[in-house]
């Protein structure tokens, strides 16, 4: 049975409480932004914007745990390096983000939205990596560019909007 225990519970470059708190506030930084979204009425909204960014958030923090595990950092074959990590979540979530992006009827629709699940992304990657105040910062910025400048587009004209950005 120890060896079981010891085997779900590993020893960690990064204290558990940590991980645990990272992950957290990875569910935190996307939801506020996925909250916006799902209040317009969009798509890809709370939940996927959580998802998006607790994944994110999960491949970071497995990165710099594979890094310092014993079976890779014996063999000088074996590299680990995190900034794959980064590219493939990226490109993931650009995966995805395209995928809500539609041009019907003329018209581009979806690319907020896109934008936004990528963004998440790259918090969720920030928050995993532990660097909160970058995270935070771009949560911050994305809630004020998502909902002040759409109350400014909405103010312009709700046209003006749904060209330049295909939402309103």
């Amino acid at each position: 049975m120890d060896l079981v225990l010891a085997d779900m519970f590993p020893e960690s470059r990064i204290h558990y409480p940590v991980i645990f708190a990272r992950l957290f506030g990875a569910i935190l930084l996307g939801g506020l932004i996925g909250f916006e979204r799902e209040a317009r009425d969009h798509p890809a909204g709370f939940r996927t914007h959580i998802l998006v960014s607790l994944a994110a958030a999960l491949f970071a923090i497995i990165s710099i745990e594979a890094v310092h595990m014993p079976g890779f950092t014996d063999d000088p074959q074996v590299r680990i390096d995190p900034l794959r990590v980064i590219e493939a979540v990226t490109a993931g979530v650009a995966f995805l983000a395209a995928g809500m992006i539609v041009f019907s009827r003329g018209r581009v629709k979806g690319l907020t939205t896109g934008a936004g699940m990528w963004l998440s992304g790259g918090i969720g990657l920030a928050t995993g990596f532990g660097y909160w105040p970058i995270a935070v910062f771009a949560t911050v910025a994305a809630v004020c560019v998502l909902y002040a400048f759409g109350k400014i587009e909405k103010k312009l004209g709700s046209d003006q909007g749904s060209k330049s950005n295909g939402e309103q």
